[in-house]
């Protein structure tokens, strides 16, 4: 073939004019060739407490989430990898708000350490990405290739059918006959707009179902003086602001599962009806 064009691969590590700075202002200039989606640069060289420099910050422009990035010539070492994970455990640590996973770039990652990095990946959201630069009619390119991918959990509904079935009457001993009549207020109000939705009763949570499948866009955990109400939303700062200038009581952001925790009795969901039915919408809306 006339027009075939070799590429000659080239060792980073061994390049007279090509360092780590140099790999990092090259992602730093456009992070989505590193395949990971929509990301824009956040940080480069963000100082650590006590723990070095994070080559890259980077974060989703859609979901706010964010990976902090080692990269590295040559193959892939031990003491890489550890300071990838502690850079992503001090930023996770810092920022809770966001989603948080942990990149490794290197241009050889043998069979060794993708046995680790397989190790610590649904324990430790963890990318590893192999770098390869090739020389072309005297330029160079870069080809990252996604070796070890982050592990998706699973979700609620997909472990439904492991939870044992329960009865109104089980919650109803576990929290109160006016506890759970809150969970029905509720229902309530989603089946003004969804009629087909109906309540599962189940051992760890009250779920919800639509025609007969597990659609937990909300789940429900019944106390004795309150109930909680785990709805499924992409955090954002609209939804937050709503939630904060609310009298609702949020107990917290769940990053894994995506849910908003709100605290609620019968008086704070009349409290706050117009503003619980805007985020039941968004919920069901976005499932």
């Amino acid at each position: 073939m006339k027009d075939f064009i070799d590429f000659k691969k080239v060792s980073l590590k061994n390049h007279k004019d090509i360092n780590e700075s140099t790999i990092q202002k090259i992602i730093a200039g456009d992070p989505k060739i590193l395949g990971l989606g929509e990301l824009i640069l956040k940080d480069i060289e963000r100082v650590q407490s006590n723990a070095g420099r994070l080559d890259l910050l980077l974060q989703d422009l859609e979901t706010y989430k964010r990976y902090e990035v080692e990269i590295q010539l040559g193959k892939l070492d031990e003491s890489h990898i550890i300071r990838t994970i502690e850079y992503w455990d001090i930023e996770r640590r810092k920022y809770p708000q966001y989603d948080h996973c942990a990149v490794i770039i290197a241009e050889d990652i043998t069979s060794r350490f993708l046995n680790i990095l397989q190790l610590f990946n649904g324990h430790i959201p963890i990318i590893g990405i192999q770098m390869n630069a090739y020389e072309v009619d005297g330029k160079l390119g870069l080809i990252f290739t996604k070796v070890i991918d982050e592990m998706t959990l699973g979700l609620i509904d997909d472990d439904e059918n492991t939870f044992e079935s329960a009865s109104r009457e089980y919650w109803e001993e576990i929290g109160t006959k006016e506890t759970v009549a809150v969970v029905d207020e509720l229902l309530n109000i989603i089946q003004l707009e969804y009629q087909d939705v109906k309540l599962k009763y189940n051992k760890a949570y009250i779920g919800l179902t639509e025609n007969g499948v597990p659609k937990n866009f909300i789940v429900f955990r019944v106390k004795k003086k309150h109930i909680r109400m785990e709805i499924r939303l992409q955090r954002t700062d609209e939804i937050d602001d709503l939630i904060n200038e609310s009298e609702l009581d949020l107990m917290e952001y769940d990053n894994r599962d995506r849910r908003y925790r709100i605290r609620l009795s019968s008086k704070e969901l009349q409290d706050n009806y117009d503003l619980i039915k805007i985020l039941i919408n968004k919920s069901y809306q976005s499932w």
